[in-house]
């Protein structure tokens, strides 16, 4: 991925900004702090994978997906583990409490 903060592969900066950007942000810095475990948390592995998902594609929030690129690296975990890793997860058991799945978070 490009240098944070610029659109990857020379593309114009015609940067779109996401409506749950700050929120996603703060949720992303404490993933990284969190990040270091080893092995990651299922809720820290859960996030990283949704965050992914929102962001894929996305013309915009280049610092972020940058930074999500460097969790997977730290990790030594493509997007298909990951998400191989949170179906697993999603499959035997719920990883979000309560408040979290009363949430209306689909943007």
């Amino acid at each position: 991925m490009a240098a944070s903060g610029s659109p990857p592969n020379g593309l114009s900066r015609r940067e779109q900004q996401h409506p749950l950007y700050a929120t996603d942000r703060a949720v992303l810095d404490e993933l990284m702090a969190q990040a270091r475990e080893n092995p990651p948390s299922d809720w820290v592995l859960a996030e990283v994978a949704r965050l992914r998902i929102r962001y894929q594609g996305f013309p915009g929030a280049w610092d972020l997906q940058q930074d999500l690129d460097q969790i997977l690296e730290q990790w030594g975990l493509s997007e298909e583990e990951l998400f191989a890793r949170t179906r697993q997860i999603h499959a035997h058991g719920q990883v979000y409490d309560r408040s979290f799945s009363t949430r209306d978070d689909w943007a």
